[in-house]
């Protein structure tokens, strides 16, 4: 019992998606689970409880919500869900005693935050996208320090703004470990096609209508998402779609493609900018269309708006990047440039000073 006392206790909260999950369990492997002990507040829906069964740390769900921005009876329920995670995070936290509550997003922390600030808890708030969420305003003006991925957030957030980058989880050591999960040929080139954390049915439907035309081309790896396995008649050559990957496979999975065509959630950008990959951004209109223009004002990927693209267009535009070897190369070394690297080690040493 007497060394539980002497560690440093640690409030992670966020959730909904993986997106702000992962810069967090970047933080756990800088700081490590010696001297930091962890739990985590999250949703009861999300992703995140999984992802952090694996990370053996402790999880607590609360009642959370998040407004829909558009008509909807359901959000008229907010106030009294945000009431209900307010007296839950208030007893959580009561109980628990962290020094810390770090939140990289995710309106489940909203409640999470105005308790631990009440109680006179350290806040610190990670602004991943280039644009901030209504959940990181809501929170920005209890926190103690605000850590962002893009410098020009500093003037959203004034004095407590920190310029970072976005942490990011070491791929390299893992993709040594399962180099041949994937039978692929040694000479076709390879690209990955990520559809973010929940998977995309409209990128899944590009998908498919292209498939004819790209496989002949090169392999495709597809990730669909969970629960939306693809219904295609017969097998295709040269194409293999998976639910879901573990960290090893996704961290192989980036690591041998040549192109990857991807959703704009800043976790999955920020591996594309430390790996280095030729990229095909399509966002999700919204947030996403902020982080991904960021990348095409550094000339670092091919941008494309989904409300506009078509099938036509996609092709042409990944036979372009799979042909043209001069931009792969300019895009490799411009999408390195976009995100300040070592965000890990940055974030940690704010906790320990």
């Amino acid at each position: 019992m007497s060394h539980n006392l002497r560690l440093n206790k640690i409030l992670l909260t966020g959730g909904g998606t993986g997106g702000s999950v992962t810069p967090l369990l970047a933080l756990v492997d800088k700081l490590g689970k010696k001297d930091f002990q962890y739990l985590w507040i999250g949703t009861r829906k999300g992703v995140e409880k999984e992802m952090l069964a694996k990370e053996n740390i402790k999880f607590k769900a609360i009642s959370s919500t998040k407004l829909r921005r558009y008509f909807s009876p359901l959000n008229l329920l907010i106030p009294f869900q945000l009431v209900i995670g307010f007296i839950q995070s208030f007893f959580i936290i009561i109980k628990f005693r962290p020094q810390w509550i770090i939140s990289a997003g995710g309106f489940v922390s909203v409640p999470v935050v105005w308790v631990g600030w009440l109680l006179g808890r350290k806040i610190l708030i990670h602004q991943q996208d280039a644009k901030a969420g209504l959940a990181n305003k809501l929170m920005a003006s209890f926190a103690r320090v605000i850590t962002v991925t893009f410098e020009k957030s500093l003037r959203d957030y004034g004095k407590k703004a920190r310029w970072i980058g976005n942490p990011v989880r070491s791929q390299k050591s893992e993709s040594q470990k399962v180099r041949k999960s994937f039978n692929l040929k040694s000479d076709l080139p390879i690209a990955l096609i990520l559809g973010g954390g929940t998977g995309s049915v409209f990128l899944n439907n590009l998908v498919v209508d292209s498939l004819k035309e790209l496989t002949k081309i090169c392999q495709i790896i597809h990730l669909t998402g969970k629960g939306k396995k693809l219904k295609i008649p017969i097998s295709i050559e040269n194409y293999y779609s998976y639910e879901f990957f573990s960290r090893e496979q996704m961290a192989e999975a980036q690591t041998r493609a040549d192109v990857v065509v991807s959703r704009c959630g800043m976790a999955t950008l920020t591996e594309l900018s430390y790996l280095g990959k030729p990229s095909i951004l399509i966002y999700l209109p919204g947030h996403q269309e902020h982080n991904a223009r960021i990348f095409e004002e550094y000339s670092a990927a091919i941008v494309l708006d989904q409300p506009v693209l078509e099938k036509t267009f996609f092709i042409k535009k990944v036979k372009k990047l799979l042909n043209d070897k001069k931009l792969q190369k300019q895009f490799t070394k411009n999408i390195q440039q976009v995100i300040k690297k070592q965000a890990s080690e940055a974030l940690a040493k704010i906790i320990k000073r």
